[in-house]
């Protein structure tokens, strides 16, 4: 490490820790907490010192995969933001949002063990979540497609309880139709004079 931080990842060693997190969401969300390095590593393509310089405990990588999909679902929002109206924008990510959702149900064991070993897997998901929500919310008010007076932890605490509803993958088209309905609550309509 420098006096101005840790020196930037080579393109190579970035795509493989994007690769290992990649694997491990997934190996952590349908195997459980106990699933090996090696298995990971192998499913990754990559060697298991090349896991270990990345993640030296298991605590640190279901924390960092955890921490990988909450980025991935907030650091959506400004592409999509660009590509289609906000409103439509705020749909989408409430589709996303139950696939996080999903998947951290999914990696619940894996956090539950980063947890009692002193993790905090949780520090910054409330806020980053907020944060994208009032994103879309903004840009909704502004284009004059969804209500200004919604208070974004009440549409985030909204689509957790429909994410539950989502859990089994028979229940997916009831959570897109409440979600639908969710969206049509937060629409912008004028009254009439």
């Amino acid at each position: 490490m420098s006096a101005t931080g840790p020196r930037p990842l080579r393109a190579d060693a970035r795509r493989n820790r994007e690769r290992l997190l990649e694997v491990a969401v997934r190996a952590f969300s349908h195997d459980g907490p106990d699933v090996t390095f090696d298995a990971i590593a192998k499913a990754a393509g990559v060697g298991i010192g090349t896991l270990y310089r990345h993640f030296p405990t298991r605590e640190a990588l279901i924390e960092e995969a955890y921490r990988s999909e909450l980025n991935r679902l907030c650091d959506v929002v400004p592409g999509l933001l660009e590509t289609m109206p906000p409103d439509e924008a705020t749909r989408t990510w409430m589709d996303h949002f139950v696939d996080y959702m999903t998947t951290k149900r999914g990696m619940a064991d894996a956090l539950r063990a980063v947890i009692a070993s002193g993790g905090d897997p949780y520090a910054q998901s409330r806020d980053r979540l907020v944060e994208a929500m009032t994103t879309l919310l903004r840009a909704g008010a502004a284009a004059g497609t969804v209500r200004s007076d919604v208070d974004p932890v009440d549409v985030l605490t909204s689509i957790g309880g429909v994410s539950f509803a989502a859990g089994e993958p028979a229940r997916r088209d009831q959570a897109r139709r409440l979600l639908d309905l969710l969206m049509d609550g937060l629409r912008y309509r004028a009254t009439a004079p």
